[in-house]
C-alpha cells in the first residue's frame, strides 16, 4: 500500500480552496507524496473552468450574487454549495498518475458502488451522442454530460477533472449532495435518492472504498505553517486577483 496524506479541511473561500489545491499539486511536483483532500465552501461560490470567459457568468442569473473564482482545470462552471469536494494530487511517476485514466474511472466507480447503499442507482456515463460546439455547451458543468461522469438516469451528480503537469497530476471534483438556491435547476443526491445522504457517513464509507480500490493507506496530517503561507500567497496574488479571474486561456 502507498501511504497517502489525508486532509479534511473546514469550509473556506473559493480562492483559498483553489490555492490549496494548486499548492498541493506543486508539492507533488517537487517530491511530495500523494495527498487526498476533502473540503467544502464557506459560501455558495461559482468556479469557472480554465477556458471559460468571466462574462459568460451573466448567462446564469441565480449565481450572479456568488463570489467567483477560476479553476486550473477545464470544463464548465460549478456552483459549489452543498457538496463534497475532493482533490487528489499525485507525483507523475506514481502508478495513479501513470495510469491516470484508470485512476479517474476507479474513483468514480467507488462512488457508484457506495451510492447504491444510499438508495441511489447511479452509473458512469459513457454515451457519445452528438458533438456540441463550445459555444453551445451549457454554462454549468452539471448541465453537461461527458464520458466518465456519474449520472442518475440522465442527471449528473458527480463530475471531476484532471490537471496534468510534467511532474504531477491533480484530480478534483464535486459530489452534489444537496440542492443549492444558487443553482435551483440542478438536482442532487438528496433530491433523487430514497435515503438521505449524510455527508459524514458518505465521506467515512468513501474513504474505506478508496483505500481498498486505490491501494492507499491514510495518514491524517494538517497543513503546515509553510504550506499555509504558500497557499495564502496563491490565494492573495493569483486566485484573489481580478487579472486571473478575468483571464481566459486561448
Amino acid at each position: 500500500m502507498t501511504q497517502c496524506r489525508l486532509l479534511i479541511n473546514p469550509p473556506a473561500s473559493g480562492q483559498w480552496n483553489m490555492a490549496v489545491d494548486e499548492m498541493l499539486l506543486k508539492q507533488a511536483e517537487s517530491g511530495g507524496g500523494c495527498c487526498l483532500r476533502l473540503y467544502s465552501w464557506a459560501t455558495p461560490t461559482l468556479s469557472l473552468g480554465y477556458f471559460q470567459r468571466l462574462e459568460d457568468r451573466l448567462r446564469h442569473a441565480p449565481s450572479i450574487g456568488c463570489p467567483v473564482v477560476r479553476r486550473i482545470s477545464g470544463g464548465g462552471a460549478i456552483v459549489h454549495d452543498r457538496e463534497v469536494t475532493y482533490s487528489l494530487s499525485v507525483p507523475a511517476d506514481h502508478r495513479l498518475a501513470t495510469k491516470r485514466r484508470m485512476t479517474y474511472k476507479s474513483i468514480h466507480q467507488t462512488l457508484v458502488e457506495l451510492l447504491k447503499k444510499f438508495g441511489v442507482e447511479s452509473s458512469i456515463y459513457g454515451a457519445k451522442e452528438h458533438t456540441e460546439s463550445a459555444v453551445l455547451k451549457p454554462f454549468l458543468c452539471f448541465q453537461r454530460r461527458s464520458p466518465g461522469d456519474i449520472v442518475v438516469g440522465r442527471v449528473k451528480v458527480v463530475g471531476s477533472a484532471q490537471r496534468r503537469t510534467k511532474g504531477a497530476i491533480l484530480q478534483h471534483g464535486s459530489v452534489l449532495v444537496g440542492c443549492s438556491v444558487a443553482a435551483p435547476e440542478l438536482l442532487a443526491l438528496n433530491s433523487i435518492g430514497a435515503k438521505t445522504v449524510e455527508t459524514n457517513e458518505l465521506v467515512g464509507a468513501w474513504l474505506e472504498k478508496l483505500s481498498t480500490r486505490l491501494d492507499l493507506s491514510w495518514k491524517t496530517e494538517p497543513l503546515s505553517k509553510d504550506e499555509k503561507s504558500r497557499a495564502k500567497w496563491l490565494s492573495d496574488h493569483k486566485y484573489g486577483s481580478d487579472e486571473w479571474t478575468r483571464h481566459r486561456c486561448q
